[in-house]
């Protein structure tokens, strides 16, 4: 009797103890992810004050330029690129996706450049190049001059419609 009594605890101990184990794998398992996750958000975090802290770094605000571009309208042109010179000195040139330029036209804004120019009067040169009215090629240029002093710089160059003139307008403006 004892012997069958100790053969039964044994089988029901080895039927319990992988359904244990079971859930405490289960648990751990979940314990794991839960870990995985705040450390992936832990992650993002970092990086982000990274990203925030190297901009500070490359770009400090006593000799900070950000040039915008924004699209109001835009039926007399059709935007392909953009050539940004300070000073005679190009700073990028970007080339335009239709998706680009639909988000544009969707009110988006695109930060075309950010760097560093010394205090001071500086040019700014931004040529378009893309398709006018009928489809002809086009090239325009807008040209505008800004004071760089110790605080940050932002200018916002701008494509619109002067439907007067059926022409597509372009605008550099000092924020």
């Amino acid at each position: 009797m004892k012997m069958w009594l100790a053969s039964a605890l044994l089988a029901v101990g080895l039927c319990v103890t992988p359904v244990t184990l079971a859930q405490s794998d289960q648990a751990d398992a979940a314990s794991l992810e839960a870990d995985i996750e705040d450390l992936k958000q832990a992650l993002i975090s970092l990086n982000r004050d990274l990203f925030i802290l190297e901009q500070d770094l490359l770009f400090p605000s006593s000799t900070q330029v950000a040039v915008y571009l924004s699209v109001e309208t835009g039926e007399y042109f059709s935007l392909d690129a953009v050539e940004l010179k300070i000073d005679d000195e190009e700073v990028t040139h970007y080339l335009y996706t239709e998706k680009q330029v639909d988000a544009l036209h969707r009110g988006g804004i695109q930060r075309l450049f950010i760097g560093n120019v010394s205090q001071g009067e500086h040019e700014l040169t931004a040529f378009f190049v893309g398709y006018g009215p009928e489809g002809r090629a086009y090239k325009r240029a807008v040209t505008t001059t800004f004071e760089k002093t110790g605080k940050p710089v932002a200018l916002e160059l701008t494509i619109s419609d002067e439907k007067s003139k059926q022409q597509p307008a372009f605008t550099a403006t000092v924020l």
